[in-house]
């Protein structure tokens, strides 16, 4: 089985929520909010893994190191991993509810820092949750997306005889031949969207097919 997913356009800003799979951003977008002299300047991005993730919450790091707090989150994967971390605020005050927006606009590959300038005034718990959530808000309705689909690939040996009926099963996108090789039997990897393989082995099943089984790396 593979991670790997299919990526097709999905509108700017906060709208293509239907469809299978999961949003993702497919680029930058920014929003900022001010309260009481305080300024929250927070920025959507994406992150194929943790490592892109913690890359773009250093990389604005730098961009403002005069900055109060950075405080960030992120969601990972088509089964999200998550993190968020408050930076110093008080405990549920910035990370939680900058999550609870990439939760709600139902976006994963994606990391949102909210930096923060003290402006004199503290705002307390209630007032910097709802600040921290409104300006990554403003980022995260405001990000181009893309559809992100996850796949998984099947191999399957076959005689000669049932290539035919196999290929009429291929229908890409959502079905797609990843490798062919050919020698006493034709062996086969197919590539296909994760919501639809239960019925593409189904279907191979009709043909007295089934996935190979030991196949480092395959389900």
């Amino acid at each position: 089985m593979t991670d790997g997913v299919a990526d097709g356009a999905d509108g700017e800003g906060g709208g293509g929520q239907s469809g299978p799979g999961y949003a993702a951003p497919r680029g930058e977008a920014r929003g900022e909010v001010r309260d009481r002299g305080s300024r929250f300047l927070a920025v959507v991005a994406p992150a194929a893994d943790e490592a892109e993730a913690a890359a773009a919450v250093d990389r604005l790091r730098q961009e403002f190191p005069d900055a109060s707090h950075h405080c960030f989150a992120w969601r990972l994967g088509a089964e999200p991993r998550e993190r968020s971390s408050d930076a110093g605020e008080p405990a549920g005050t910035a990370g939680v509810p900058i999550l609870q927006v990439l939760r709600g606009r139902e976006l994963s590959d994606a990391v949102a820092v909210v930096v923060r300038w003290f402006g004199g005034t503290k705002l307390g718990k209630g007032g910097l949750a709802r600040a921290y959530a409104a300006a990554a808000a403003e980022a995260a309705d405001a990000v181009p997306r893309v559809r992100r689909v996850p796949r998984d690939e099947i191999a399957i040996e076959l005689p000669y005889a049932s290539l035919g009926a196999v290929k009429r099963l291929v229908h890409p996108p959502q079905v797609e031949i990843a490798t062919e090789s050919y020698g006493e039997r034709v062996r086969l990897i197919l590539s296909v969207r994760r919501d639809l393989r239960g019925e593409l082995e189904a279907a191979l099943a009709d043909l007295g097919l089934g996935p190979l089984v030991g196949t480092p790396g395959l389900g």
